[in-house]
């Protein structure tokens, strides 16, 4: 019997081995794709400007851009959608929230233990970028705070155009974190680079809901 048991501790031990791996060379692996993608569209766009035209609401698993805090060293693709796949290899942008450049709260998700590990040294006043093909909307944080899972005011929609990034808390909390980690941080005016094109349509319906994916 005790053969048996650890035939099966060490088989169980290299499965969760094996699915770390994997899982962080996936999410490795998408971000370098997009990245790739990204500047690519780039490049495109500046080689061939497309006449200003409103910008169509984005599909699920949809690139929207590159998120920056410079002070963390934080570089991270974000991708439409909250999804538990979605945040898996991405920060995502909650379908119900406006995109970058559009009146109101731009939300995003993503994992306290990947790419939103670094917001826990984030502080007041700093600079956050976010890369789109519109161009690059700066942000400064103006607040942080946690929440209970049921208070979703501050997904609420805004007057002015600011930021949300959204993460569990404790950051080193085993198991599901009972918190929420809210950054807020306002525009710094428009963008600061990009094609000559209008700013996307902000969404209709302002997000009132935590993500899909049942743990950051």
């Amino acid at each position: 019997m005790k053969r048996v048991a650890e035939t099966v501790f060490l088989i169980a031990g290299l499965a969760l081995v094996d699915w770390y791996i994997w899982t962080e060379a996936r999410a490795v692996l998408y971000q370098a794709y997009a990245s790739w993608t990204f500047n690519s569209q780039l490049h495109q766009i500046e080689e061939t400007p497309v006449p200003a035209a409103p910008a169509p609401r984005l599909k699920r698993d949809e690139l929207v851009g590159r998120l920056q805090i410079p002070r963390l060293g934080l570089n991270v693709m974000v991708r439409e959608g909250d999804d538990a796949a979605t945040l898996a290899e991405a920060v995502g942008h909650l379908p119900s929230s406006p995109l970058p450049g559009a009146p109101g709260n731009v939300a995003l998700a993503g994992h306290r233990d990947t790419f939103f590990r670094p917001l826990r040294d984030l502080r007041v006043n700093d600079r956050i970028a976010f890369a789109t093909l519109k161009g690059t909307y700066q942000y400064q944080v103006e607040s942080l705070k946690i929440v209970s899972p049921s208070d979703v005011s501050v997904l609420q929609a805004s007057a002015e155009p600011t930021l949300t990034l959204v993460t569990c808390y404790p950051f080193y909390y085993v198991g599901s974190a009972p918190k929420r980690f809210i950054v807020r941080a306002r525009q710094l005016g428009p963008a600061m680079a990009g094609p000559p094109q209008d700013a996307p349509i902000a969404d209709s319906h302002p997000a009132r809901e935590w993500p899909r994916s049942p743990a950051l």
